[in-house]
């Protein structure tokens, strides 16, 4: 088991590494997504142009990261300064794509959880900003991850994770549909339907995932809020955006959920 743990190595690097470079291109693309999908703009015309001045980005001055540093975070045109947010996305979707390609580097479910991550780092910096979850990205998000989680099973020859996957779904989407009738006005349709998508992936991993993960987002939630409130950032009755912690408590279970469970049933045996 040692030998084939360390014949793995330079595999897992690689695919981190490639994922990661992937992840820098996929950031740049978010950004895209991010600005003009909740102001119903199309996402591939025009081309990326400055906020401030409506100057078209050259290609030159479009690079992942290297050109928001070389540029000092400002229009080359008028120079307006450009958010941080866009290098901190790009850089954010680098990291969490070389964490997922380690973890899964020799599982067929790769593709599916990437595409989990782009889905979540949109939907996450939209709710912050809009607080809505568009459904031009959940139900995409949904179909091509049922769709990418199956193309795996089949390819494993195991259709067991998928079924998991299925049943987790619809488990977390139900537990969120009667939260959401019993309390409106704090549990939105938006997370309802986002629900499902994280049932499917922490399904796949296994049921203690799918009830771990989601109370991450929630302990998260509680924790970040009244913090927020304790320090004056947030009142008691302005709504906080809970997409983010989901979206946080699902990630930490995609990448540590074994580890995690594994400390759990130490603590309570």
């Amino acid at each position: 088991m040692r030998e084939l743990r360390l014949a793995s190595t330079p595999v897992t690097v690689l695919i981190a590494a490639i994922s990661g470079v992937y992840g820098l291109v996929i950031g740049s693309f978010l950004n895209v997504v991010i600005w003009r999908l909740p102001r119903r703009e199309s996402l591939v015309a025009p081309r990326s142009h400055c906020p401030g001045c409506d100057a078209p980005i050259a290609a030159g001055d479009n690079i992942p990261l290297v050109s928001w540093i070389l540029l000092r975070g400002r229009c080359r045109h008028c120079g307006e300064p450009i958010s941080i947010r866009y290098p901190l996305i790009e850089l954010g979707t680098a990291v969490l794509f070389a964490a997922v390609g380690a973890r899964y580097a020799h599982s067929w479910a790769l593709p599916a959880f990437l595409v989990l991550t782009a889905g979540l780092i949109a939907i996450s910096a939209i709710d912050l900003e809009h607080f809505i979850i568009p459904n031009r990205i959940v139900y995409p998000l949904g179909f091509a991850s049922v769709i990418l989680l199956a193309a795996a099973a089949a390819i494993d020859g195991s259709w067991t994770p998928f079924s998991r996957s299925l049943l987790g779904a619809l488990a977390a989407f139900a537990f969120f549909f009667v939260l959401h009738l019993v309390a409106p006005g704090g549990m939105g349709f938006g997370d309802v339907r986002l629900s499902f998508v994280l049932g499917l992936f922490l399904g796949w991993l296994g049921w203690p995932q799918v009830f771990g993960g989601l109370f991450a987002g929630f302990l998260y939630g509680a924790v970040i809020g009244t913090l927020l409130i304790a320090f004056g950032r947030r009142g008691r009755r302005q709504h906080i955006p809970f997409g983010p912690f989901l979206a946080a408590g699902t990630m930490t279970f995609v990448l540590a959920g074994d580890q995690l469970v594994t400390w759990w049933r130490g603590l309570t045996h």
